[in-house]
């Protein structure tokens, strides 16, 4: 027998079968639609559920994200571009075990600036405790910090009135002070009324020029207490009588440069002290990193009870489908007799199911996007919008429909067909 002759009609009848199946699925899909226009009600409240699943995923991912984002906006405020470095102690040396001190130094601030180019701003803080008047007897501890004018942008600090130290103020040692708000309050009434006025550190006078506040609550955590004044530090050295500090402050060009930026700056100031003595570096990259990750896992968490209300979507098409089975026993009975296969009588029921979930699924997302897309048209908040979360919930809506219409559409499949034709319904 020749091999073509066999091969011939093998190929016409997977030719046949193809167009077979071709022609049912087209059927399906037109039997499906003539189903939807006979009951639109019906087809409308079923398809209700899952426009509401569908537009809560995508709400919950864009209220995720921007809360997500609007917490690392709030911590990239409190210097997560910076880092802190800290004199912890000295060694010891000598057969007598002598402890000595090695604090820090401007030296040591601009031998970092020198050799590491990834250092934008850097500031030495100085540390005093001065009893200040503030009338009428009353007479309070307060914290006086001598720094560099560059403090501000690596601290991040807004001035309400007046304005910061500058690079005159820290090289002609000019007598003056930045001081927050609480201090401007107690101390002369208000921030207005406290530029221009003086007030005395040790007996020696000190003309306010600003008044500063943090850019968001670090609760705490900061070198600011609420009773707080900021003078240059070329004048807080002759309260202290040294030069040595405790803390220097670099700020990074960006939050990747941190921790590299963080081991150099050790190693930097590690050798040009002595073996013994010990120093620290402090970021707050490890903070962002944290909040970043909790915010994810809470966005999940939201994820998945907004998903929650697709499954009740999806139990709602199960049971309108079990419904529509019932209403409609004669007709696969009909069908059943006439030759339809239980192929073609599920696949009927399930791609009712499927195109249901899917028309709600897509109305859903188009009403989940339309209120972030509003509200960056019409406001100034950019409110972020993930292609992921359009992409899972049209998944999640197929797949639901699939799931939930499996077992009506089992169920009008193996029904009798001469039971079904008795049905009276």
């Amino acid at each position: 027998m020749n091999p073509t002759e066999h091969i011939r009609p093998h190929s016409f009848e997977e030719t046949l079968l193809s167009a077979r199946r071709t022609m049912v699925l087209s059927e399906i899909l037109k039997l499906a639609v003539d189903s939807f226009r006979s009951s639109k009600i019906r087809f409308a409240l079923t398809a209700l559920g899952m426009v509401i699943g569908t537009a809560s995923v995508i709400l919950v991912v864009t209220i995720g994200l921007t809360g997500k984002q609007f917490i690392l906006q709030e911590l990239e405020k409190l210097m997560t571009n910076s880092v802190e470095l800290e004199y912890n102690g000295g060694g010891a040396m000598g057969a007598e075990q002598t402890v000595y001190n090695d604090y820090l130094t401007r030296d040591d601030e601009k031998a970092v600036l020198a050799q590491l180019p990834s250092v934008m701003y850097s500031s030495p803080v100085m540390e005093m405790h001065a009893s200040i008047s503030f009338g009428s007897g009353v007479v309070k501890d307060t914290l006086v910090l001598g720094v560099s004018p560059q403090y501000q942008q690596i601290r991040n600090l807004i001035m309400p009135a007046g304005r910061f130290l500058d690079d005159t103020d820290d090289s002609a040692h000019i007598k003056c002070a930045v001081i927050t708000e609480k201090f401007a309050h107690d101390r002369f009434g208000g921030n207005d009324s406290a530029v221009g006025q003086n007030f005395e550190i040790s007996g020696i006078p000190f003309t306010v020029i600003g008044v500063f506040k943090e850019s968001v609550d670090d609760f705490g955590v900061s070198e600011i207490q609420d009773q707080t004044i900021l003078i240059p530090y070329s004048v807080e050295r002759y309260f202290t009588g040294t030069e040595n500090v405790k803390q220097i402050y670099f700020s990074m060009h960006s939050m990747n440069e941190v921790t590299e930026g963080a081991s150099e700056i050790k190693r930097i100031v590690q050798t040009r002290h002595r073996p013994g003595s010990v120093y620290s570096v402090q970021t707050l990259k490890e903070v962002l990193t944290t909040a970043a990750k909790v915010a994810d896992i809470l966005t999940a968490v939201l994820f998945l009870v907004s998903a929650i209300t697709l499954m009740v979507g999806g139990v709602g098409i199960m049971n309108i489908m079990l419904a529509n089975v019932r209403a409609r026993t004669r007709e696969i009975g009909i069908r059943k007799a006439l030759g339809a296969t239980y192929r073609e009588i599920k696949l009927q029921f399930l791609a009712e199911a499927v195109i249901i979930s899917l028309i709600g699924g897509i109305v859903g997302i188009v009403v989940g996007l339309a209120i972030p897309v509003s509200v960056r048209v019409f406001t100034n908040y950019d409110l972020p919008i993930s292609a992921w979360s359009v992409a899972i919930a049209l998944v999640a809506a197929t797949s639901v429909g699939v799931f939930f219409g499996t077992m009506p559409a089992t169920r009008a499949a193996q029904m009798d067909p001469v039971e079904a034709l008795r049905d009276e319904g």
